[in-house]
């Protein structure tokens, strides 16, 4: 059927389901007053009929109810198991509108009386047959729209976490993009928790893929390592138990999972940072902005036994800002089978040291993103996550 307009159609293809050749020929006859380009395809049994629709799907279908092998609203119900979203419009006898209106509630769109059916009946009934179906997919469409916007908005509550902080000494400054291409967000996660000893918690990971299950995973993996932090399991043992939650929640046992957690100590002159596959992170001071790449261990769920890694503690001052982020910000193309990469990424963020926190996330984003507009976009969600002790903040 195509369409030339609200209501307009070039060509209907109409399937009628007919034992009575005289019954058949008053059809096609009125059919053909009633509508242009129509075409009707005329089977005399509902076997005749289920082997057209294996094969085609009519814009609607003519149902009599008495057939040589299927009979009332038994015919109307086996109709609908073949007929897939086809319309159906039913045909009565003269005694019979109680059966086309029980027809109608059985799931036809409508029905016809034999004998009291003209040109114009014909076409209205046809035609509204096939605009109430497209109205019903489309507000069918419309809810599952919905019920995904729904499920996306959960899942973006686990994957966009409030910090859960215990005082005014730290600042966070914590952003998510999409990819272009998904348009949703993916498996990219990130967490920060302050503890009550003063410590200050972080995670970053990336799922690999993308995609619902990967979203969900990655909020397993989020709150698995919140419920850890808070249990006072921390280190090894902690990604430890995020590679078992890995392992067990992942939909497919070849999908992985990179992570850093950075522990800030009160001291607020180091921090133990564990790194498992995950790229390194910036560093911001006001003498600059350097990369760090401590020694690491194996991304998550990659093996058969469990990983090993190590903390390595590294020095810092108070003044120190930690950025965090996943491999969408460095990866993102540039040119052709060209990608930005951790040297040019460093280079933007140098010239931005003076920057405030959040105009510096903001712009290293907004730059990656400018870049590869014209070469398809981001290709990679990007999680961004920049942590530093509050100047004048409540300190323990």
């Amino acid at each position: 059927m195509n369409n030339s307009g609200p209501g307009a159609y070039d060509q209907v293809t109409v399937l009628l389901i007919e034992d009575d050749p005289g019954d058949a020929l008053l059809v096609e006859e009125m059919a053909h007053d009633a509508m242009t380009g129509i075409e009707l395809v005329w089977t005399k049994s509902l076997e005749q009929a289920r082997g057209y629709l294996g094969g085609s799907t009519p814009d609607c279908i003519l149902l009599d109810l008495h057939l040589p092998d299927a009979r009332g609203l038994d015919a109307l119900a086996a109709l609908r198991r073949s007929a897939g979203d086809a319309p159906i419009v039913v045909m009565t006898g003269l005694a019979e509108d109680r059966t086309g209106l029980a027809a109608v509630a059985a799931g036809a769109q409508d029905y016809l009386v034999k004998g009291r059916v003209d040109a114009d009946l014909f076409n209205r009934s046809v035609r509204y047959a096939i605009e109430r179906t497209r109205a019903e997919a489309h507000a069918a469409a419309l809810r599952a729209s919905e019920r995904r916007s729904q499920e996306n908005a959960r899942l973006e509550r686990g994957l966009l976490p409030v910090p859960l902080l215990r005082s005014t000494s730290v600042d966070v400054v914590a952003r998510y993009r999409p990819s272009r291409t998904h348009g949703l967000l993916g498996g990219d996660f990130y967490d920060v928790v302050e503890t009550e000893d003063g410590a200050v918690h972080i995670v970053i990971g990336d799922i690999c893929g993308h995609g619902p299950d990967e979203a969900a995973l990655g909020v397993s993996l989020r709150i698995a390592w919140r419920t850890t932090v808070l249990g006072g399991l921390v280190g090894e043992e902690a990604m430890r138990t995020l590679e078992e939650v890995l392992v067990a929640e992942r939909p497919q046992s070849h999908i992985f999972a990179t992570v850093t957690t950075v522990v800030l100590l009160p001291d607020r002159a180091s921090m133990r940072v564990l790194r498992a596959g995950h790229p390194g992170m910036l560093l911001r001071s006001p003498d600059g902005v350097r990369w760090l790449e401590v020694p690491g261990g194996p991304a998550l769920g990659l093996r058969r036994t469990r990983g090993n890694w190590t903390v390595h503690e590294q020095a810092i001052d108070d003044r120190t800002a930690i950025v965090l982020f996943t491999d969408g910000l460095f990866e993102a193309p540039i040119g052709a089978g060209e990608r930005l990469g951790e040297e040019r990424l460093l280079a933007f963020a140098q010239a931005c040291t003076s920057a405030e926190a959040d105009d510096f996330v903001d712009a290293a984003i907004g730059h990656v993103e400018d870049l590869a507009t014209d070469h398809g976009g981001l290709t990679d969600d990007i999680a961004v996550v920049h942590v530093q002790w509050a100047k004048n903040g409540e300190q323990r």
